[in-house]
């Protein structure tokens, strides 16, 4: 296998993309919606609580990928991979509780998610700066 790291996250990452999924299609076989959140305001935070994986993800995971592909140490990946994980799943779990609200597990989840992909660039940045020099 090329990139084993990064596919043991973007298994997780899929994984908990599904559950979000399934969260939003029980709303719209609840209020028979095709499209939209028919007006109800916890079907709009289910929504977006799978929205904001879906716009994090494909980032996070391409970096990573890009990273052990290029050299980057297997243990700064897992180190990454974790922090974006945790931070998924705390932001998913307080935007829900919190109904889209402000929750501390919210907050500390899109710093994670933030920081793991600033700590990924960062390390691509050196790692094509060493690999250049």
């Amino acid at each position: 296998m090329i990139i084993p790291v990064t596919a043991v996250f973007a298994a997780v990452i899929a994984l908990l993309m599904l559950f979000l999924a399934w969260r939003v299609t029980t709303f719209r076989r609840k209020f028979k919606a095709g499209m939209g959140d028919a007006g109800d305001h916890d079907f709009e935070v289910a929504i977006r609580a799978h929205a904001n994986l879906v716009e994090y993800a494909p980032i996070a995971l391409i970096l990573m990928a890009i990273g052990e592909l290029n050299g980057v140490s297997a243990l700064s990946v897992y180190v990454v991979g974790m922090l974006f994980v945790v931070g998924r799943l705390l932001h998913a779990w307080g935007f829900t509780r919190s109904r889209g609200g402000y929750a501390l597990s919210r907050m500390i989840g899109v710093l994670f998610t933030w920081l793991s992909i600033l700590i990924m660039a960062g390390l691509l940045l050196l790692n094509v700066a060493q690999v250049s020099l």
